[in-house]
């Protein structure tokens, strides 16, 4: 194996505690931006509306569209502008007629650029009960797959180890969450799918330092847990920078230039890829240390 670090000796264990303050202040800072933006930012994937990607042949600012559509009432529709200079995400609440709604929409753009003026380049419409289920069987999908990753790392390793990952997996998926939180960017079901990815991801990288653990446990018999440890992430640090950088390369082309719809897919798997890497050192094998300290008190 290509080897960019040969018998590294950091202390990783030593800064356990660096960490977790660092870990501790994200979280509570994308809470603290959850709060004061009043939630969760959910696309219509999951509120319901209607979302128009549209395209203006001459150049059009988005207080033209703003102001077009306040004479529709419609002063709480999201603008934002989208890929090209022209082209607009327009995106409005749920209402009983949508059909009627996307036709006094088009008669607006038609007024902006007139009629041959504008391209309907995307249309989406998501019912306010399709979108609370849409929503629901998301977070049934994250709990299921946290009790299964408990289920499966209790049989291969031991409980211990499963409070570990799943104590790292909540940490990467609520640091995530802040981050788009903090950057006011919306949660999808495309970046559902990220997150998902992300669990799988970290969980991936976390088993193959809890792999190194247990054989260390069985070999370093005279070693201190704390620096058996410590040399089993440093012993592992190769193979996780060349893992996560590879896959860090492939995700970053797709953010530069897979396109505004894939976009925050990839950025999700970004900040993952990062943080999932940092946890498995310094959150799940911490978790580790303390609760092998906590049964040794009890032993004596």
């Amino acid at each position: 194996m290509l080897q960019f670090i040969k018998n590294a000796h950091i202390d990783f264990v030593g800064n356990r505690k660096i960490a977790i303050t660092i870990s501790v202040i994200l979280i509570a800072f994308g809470i603290i931006s959850e709060i004061f933006r009043g939630g969760i930012n959910y696309s219509i994937d999951f509120e319901g509306g209607t979302l128009i990607q549209v395209r203006f042949t001459n150049d059009v600012q988005v207080s033209q569209v703003r102001d077009a559509m306040n004479t529709l009432n419609k002063g709480d529709a999201v603008i934002q502008r989208f890929g090209a200079d022209n082209e607009f995400l327009v995106r409005t609440r749920s209402v009983e007629n949508e059909e009627a709604q996307l036709e006094q929409i088009r008669e607006v753009f038609a007024g902006i650029n007139g009629e041959a003026g504008y391209e309907i380049r995307r249309l989406e419409t998501v019912g306010p009960k399709i979108g609370k289920e849409l929503r629901g069987d998301a977070l049934s999908a994250i709990l299921v797959a946290m009790i299964g990753i408990v289920i499966y790392i209790s049989i291969r390793f031991q409980f211990m180890y499963a409070i570990g990952a799943i104590v790292a997996l909540i940490h990467d998926v609520l640091i995530t969450l802040g981050a788009f939180s903090e950057l006011n960017m919306e949660i999808s079901l495309t970046v559902i799918a990220a997150f998902l990815t992300i669990v799988g991801y970290s969980l991936n990288d976390t088993i193959v330092v809890y792999d190194r653990i247990r054989e260390n446990v069985n070999t370093l018999r005279k070693e201190s847990y704390k620096d058996i440890v410590n040399i089993s992430i440093n012993e592992t640090l190769n193979r996780t920078l060349i893992t996560s950088g590879t896959t860090m390369m492939a995700v970053v082309t797709l953010w530069a230039i897979g396109g505004e719809v894939i976009r925050p897919f990839a950025f999700a798997l970004i900040i993952g890829i990062i943080v999932g890497t940092y946890s498995s050192i310094f959150i799940a094998s911490p978790i580790l240390i303390a609760w092998h300290g906590r049964l040794a008190k009890k032993k004596k």
